[in-house]
This record gives structure tokens, C-alpha cells and sequence, in this order.
């Protein structure tokens, strides 16, 4: 099967820690692509810590959420379950690992752990901390279409915008 691929760009929207110092945030805006068998949207690092970049891709129409980075922090793999279960999307989280020596700044240790989630929030793996893992997944991007939650309540419809303000 041949498939057309295009170059698409994003922006990281939110700039963690020295980054602030060096470069400007992005202006594209979270963007949703169509690439046939799913549709996927991408938040760079520090963007996951702001539950609106999920839920902008989800409203978007994300079945997945590509999450390449250079976490330092603990925090996200915990949390990227949760930005799965609000949004019912699932993320794929690519993140390094090892430590980096800066120029006589101190060193920064990323915490690994890249993975995947599932709509509900179920880790379909995760690796380890300190090692890189190559690890395939199957997935059905179809089970991210689904924003029922009960016969009488659907996630994004229920929504209550007016009253977010």
C-alpha cells in the first residue's frame, strides 16, 4: 500500500524553564492532521502541563496525541493517563533519557519513561526510566472516537462553555 506523506509543522507552545531565555513561543496553534487510518495531533514537552493542549486536539478531532520530549520534571507520565481519560485520545509519549552536562550549568537528567495510553487511561506500556526501548504497540485509533460516557452523557457535547469563563 503507498501511502502520501506531507511535512507538517508545530510549534511548542509553552517554553519551559532557560528556553524562555532563548527562544519565542510557537504561533501555529494545536494542529490536527488526517493521515487516513487515524487522525493525530502533536504537543512538544512542556505542553502536556497545560490540560487546554489536550483538550484542544481532542476538539479538534485527535484520536492520537504525539507527545515527543525532553522531560525533566516527574510529573507527566503519571499525568498523561488522565489527559487520555478527560479526552478519551490516546498519547504516545516519546521522551529521552540520560543526562546532558551543560557548560558549567547543572546538568539535566530526563526521566525516560516513554509510553503509550489508551482512551481510558490504561498505560499499554511504558519504559523504563533509565534506558532507551523500542516497543511496538497496536492500537485501534477508532476506540478514540468514542466520547460516550453513559447512555445519557457524552464528553465533549456536555461540555458547558459558557460557564468555563
Amino acid at each position: 500500500m503507498y501511502m502520501e506523506f506531507h511535512i507538517r509543522c508545530y510549534r511548542k507552545t509553552h517554553l519551559f524553564f532557560e528556553e524562555t531565555l532563548f527562544f519565542a513561543p510557537g504561533d501555529t496553534g494545536f494542529q490536527v492532521w488526517d493521515i487516513g487510518s487515524a487522525k493525530i495531533g502533536t504537543m512538544i514537552c512542556f505542553d502536556w502541563y497545560y490540560p487546554e493542549a489536550a483538550r484542544t486536539l481532542a476538539l479538534k478531532g485527535a484520536e492520537i496525541i504525539c507527545h515527543p520530549s525532553n522531560l525533566i520534571l516527574p510529573n507527566c507520565p503519571d499525568s498523561m493517563p488522565v489527559r487520555c481519560l478527560e479526552n478519551r485520545v490516546f498519547a504516545i509519549t516519546c521522551n529521552r533519557t540520560g543526562s546532558e552536562a551543560r557548560d558549567g550549568k547543572d546538568q539535566l537528567t530526563f526521566i525516560g519513561n516513554s509510553e503509550v495510553v489508551a482512551p481510558k487511561g490504561a498505560i499499554l506500556h511504558r519504559a523504563p526510566r533509565d534506558q532507551d526501548e523500542l516497543y511496538i504497540v497496536e492500537i485501534d485509533p477508532a476506540d478514540a472516537r468514542n466520547k460516550t460516557l453513559t447512555r445519557y452523557n457524552d464528553l465533549l457535547r456536555d461540555r458547558r462553555e459558557s460557564l468555563y469563563r
